[in-house]
């Protein structure tokens, strides 16, 4: 892809936009960024910008630019239907993304995980299988190493594994993963499409380029995934229950089971794994492990080096992350729980009553969905944010109630409300927009507030 004397036009000042930027301007492409936050908002990225000799547009984004750009490239956070961007590709303009441009200069294999929950958990858990194995590689994506740094750095790497957002794939055109992992869909980002089929269709976009020698880890327990992947031309194994002619891997409480008819995988055919010392909580995480293992085989991992890395796997922060245990009170940040199913999925997890922290900004999530699960497992929900209000609508007949002003205040009533031997959980269901920068920035300020507790 020749990008010398092209006019290039980068959406979206963040991290990944920052890393565009550099190395579109390596590549000798006429480089401007444009983003629609204040100047005051974004003065540490615009120096760095500014010291590339790159043109910057904040404050609002201006159609001339847009139109007048030979390649748009788009951030994450930034949706590829704003007025601009369509009136630009009426005209004609290219839009692309940062994956696809980043695909485009990478010359190895490609393990690319996404669905609504446990992406970062899985990308983190196979690259560590793969590095256990003796694999050098880079694990990126939309866990917050963007996959144009891989490129621009020009790292070394046998493989890379990378979370993929739907965003991400709304703007893909030729990305083509070698092994492709689909773990679940539920109702999530519906402020941003304009139907569930439509988030539905983004996540299936994942496969659409792959093809025989290719393979896919689907999750064969989920209906929407498994109708997505009916047509798809790769190989496919299943997880955690496949069918007696599927390929894939039984999961059995503790116990991943693997049973594969690919010689060039595993030998034997039949071959158990265990989760026992693995150090990440629920059921989920377990399906979220016998994914991984699949996709790290796939990618040429050992079965003892994916054994030695679910020896060793702490799990991730701010999901399902035990913080302390203060007067027999257990507290847990499960901070990147941001829709429904993610909270459904932490509160199955626990026997004794729980305190919920929940709100945030409202993502479309369909709240009701919860009354079950609320009704078995929570003894108070403690709301904050933007949606509490609306949440409190929903629920406040399913469980005593009770508005908190801030984290700090969300805390200290969740402390009053817990008994010994029960739990505090922060697991929103929300976006953390309303008052925080990202969700690991609110479960830093939930671990700050329990920790001062003591």
């Amino acid at each position: 892809m020749n990008l010398a004397g092209k006019k290039v036009l980068v959406v979206g000042l963040g991290r990944t936009g920052l890393a565009l930027a550099r190395f579109l301007t390596k590549r000798r492409a006429a480089v401007t960024v444009t983003d629609t936050a204040h100047e005051t908002t974004l003065r540490d990225q615009l120096q760095i910008i500014r010291d590339l000799g790159i043109t910057a547009e904040v404050g609002q984004h201006r159609d001339a630019t847009f139109e007048g750009a030979d390649l748009i490239v788009i951030s994450p956070g930034v949706p590829h239907t704003i007025e601009p961007i369509l009136r630009a590709q009426k005209r004609g303009v290219p839009v692309i993304g940062e994956i696809e441009l980043a695909a485009r200069f990478i010359d190895k294999p490609i393990v690319a995980v996404t669905g609504t929950n446990g992406k970062t958990t899985t990308t983190e858990l196979i690259g560590a299988m793969l590095k256990s194995s003796g694999r050098h590689v880079f694990v990126g994506g939309n866990i917050g190493n963007p996959l144009i740094g891989y490129v621009e750095e020009k790292t070394s790497a046998n493989v890379i594994v990378a979370e993929i957002s739907s965003f991400q794939l709304d703007t893909i055109k030729y990305f083509k993963p070698k092994v492709s992992v689909l773990l679940n869909i539920s109702a999530d980002h519906l402020d941003r499409y304009p139907d569930m089929q439509a988030y539905i269709q983004s996540k299936g976009r994942i496969f659409e380029n792959q093809q025989a020698e290719d393979t896919a880890v689907l999750n064969g327990s989920d209906a929407r995934v498994r109708a997505l992947s009916e047509a798809i031309a790769c190989k496919k194994l299943i997880y955690p229950t496949p069918l007696d002619n599927e390929a894939g891997a039984i999961l059995k409480n503790n116990e991943i089971i693997l049973k594969l008819n690919d010689d060039s995988m595993l030998r034997p055919h039949v071959c158990i794994l265990n989760t026992d010392n693995a150090g990440f909580l629920g059921q989920h995480n377990r399906e979220n492990a016998s994914a991984a293992t699949l996709a790290a085989l796939a990618a040429g991992a050992t079965v003892n080096g994916i054994q030695t890395a679910l020896n060793h796997f702490k799990g991730a922060a701010h999901r399902l992350e035990p913080i302390a245990t203060i007067n027999n009170v257990q507290y847990f940040n499960d901070s990147k729980a941001t829709n429904v199913n993610a909270v459904a999925r932490a509160l199955e997890y626990f026997s004794q009553p729980v305190v919920l922290i929940m709100g945030g900004r409202d993502k479309g999530s369909d709240f009701a969905e919860l009354k079950a699960v609320i009704q078995k497992h929570v003894k108070t929900l403690v709301l904050m944010g933007e949606a509490a209000d609306r949440i409190g609508a929903v629920l406040g007949q399913t469980t005593s109630v009770i508005m908190a002003a801030s984290m700090r205040d969300a805390v200290a009533k969740a402390r009053r409300a817990a008994e010994p031997a029960e739990v505090v959980l922060l697991s929103p269901g929300c976006a953390s927009f309303d008052s925080y920068d990202n969700y690991a920035q609110r479960g830093d300020d939930f671990r700050q507030e329990v920790l001062a507790l003591k």
